[in-house]
């Protein structure tokens, strides 16, 4: 909740300029916001009604759907393009965005296939190849949009999913280096995310052209110093920084709440990810191993996409087309945050009634 109240604040503050300059209302975006955010949290109460166990058995129907949904996106006529790529699917007034699903449907139904063979996970075949096969089918989809954020992302939880459930390291080794060298070849072969890359390691160098979003986002996060320049008076925001109040949301935070404020915003996430692991742990504790791979899943997924987001705005990493969780602006990627939110409560809970079931058997053992 203190991501997603501090996310409202940073939208707004973000987009106000531009929402009063592109619609003529200052609070436009604030506004869509306060509806993605409200729309959020009714999944979140609705999941958090729902089994575990049926999304278990619902994993294999998830990731059809996605991949039917990833498939819809590259028909001419149904897939909204902008910015030089084609993500969105239209919906009436609004548009859905399949790949922010298509992580949750990944985690969903990877958590269950490494339940479901968790006496193969040594074998090479049944362990790690065929998970690959659905990566490499899903990323492929994804490419064409083009989205290669999304394929790092889901790529790197799979991968850590694998890894954490019990498949040999030499395996997980192997798989992560054709990974690595598939993501290099694809940059080399790409003039697009070969100029993403070389505009990283030097954006110095063509300021106004290639590395201008990277040049803007430095010039952002080195003004907040320690303690920022104050709420609503950053100046990058003001038609310099491309997409100030979504993929860049935290090098407007970075230049109006300075270093502290940064800090203050990973430690959140810090939080957030340790609790889904401890909740995996008290998952796994009372028995129920589904919902501790999920829950291991869901926490990687958004751990890792904050720091990616992070990395890019700070130029740690070449420019990725991808939100900051809970925070930035966009309806999809605030609606499967919220989602994976109410998972990790539902699975919370149904592993407190697990124990607390236990306890009351031993002591009735006992006694």
């Amino acid at each position: 909740m203190a991501l997603v109240a501090l996310g409202i604040i940073m939208v707004h503050s973000a987009s106000v300029a531009f929402a009063a300059r592109a619609t003529g209302n200052g609070a436009h975006f604030l506004m869509r916001h306060a509806i993605y955010v409200t729309l959020g949290l009714l999944c979140l109460t609705v999941v958090l009604r729902v089994r575990i166990r049926v999304w278990e058995l619902a994993g294999p129907l998830l990731l059809l759907v996605g991949l039917g949904l990833l498939v819809a996106v590259l028909i001419p006529g149904i897939g909204v393009q902008a910015n030089g790529s084609t993500r969105w699917l239209r919906l009436g007034i609004a548009t859905l965005q399949p790949s922010e699903l298509m992580k949750l449907f990944m985690v969903v139904y990877v958590a269950g296939y490494l339940v479901r063979k968790q006496d193969a996970l040594h074998s090479f075949t049944q362990g790690i190849v065929m998970v690959s096969i659905v990566v490499a089918i899903t990323g492929t989809l994804l490419l064409l949009e083009p989205d290669l954020g999304t394929v790092v992302v889901i790529t790197l939880t799979v991968l850590a999913m694998l890894f954490l459930g019990g498949v040999r390291f030499w395996h997980f080794f192997l798989v992560l280096a054709a990974g690595l060298g598939g993501m290099a070849l694809l940059t080399v072969i790409s003039p697009y995310r070969m100029n993403r890359v070389t505009s990283f390691l030097d954006p110095w160098a063509d300021p106004f052209n290639r590395g201008f979003q990277l040049v803007q986002a430095l010039i952002a996060v080195g003004r907040g110093e320690w303690t920022g320049v104050g709420l609503g008076a950053s100046v990058q925001k003001l038609s310099y920084l491309p997409a100030a109040h979504t993929d860049f949301i935290f090098a407007v935070l970075a230049e109006e709440l300075g270093f502290l404020g940064v800090l203050a915003l990973l430690a959140l996430y810090g939080v957030l990810i340790v609790r889904a692991f401890f909740i995996a742990r008290q998952a796994e504790a009372s028995g129920q191993v589904y919902g501790a791979r999920l829950a291991q899943g869901l926490g990687l997924l958004l751990g890792l996409q904050a720091m990616i987001n992070a990395g890019v705005n700070m130029g740690l990493l070449p420019t990725k087309g991808l939100t900051l969780p809970l925070v930035s602006y966009g309806g999809s990627s605030m609606v499967v945050c919220c989602t994976a939110l109410g998972l990790l409560l539902r699975i919370e809970r149904e592993a407190r009634r697990g124990a607390t079931s236990r306890r009351a058997e031993q002591r009735t053992v006992l006694a």
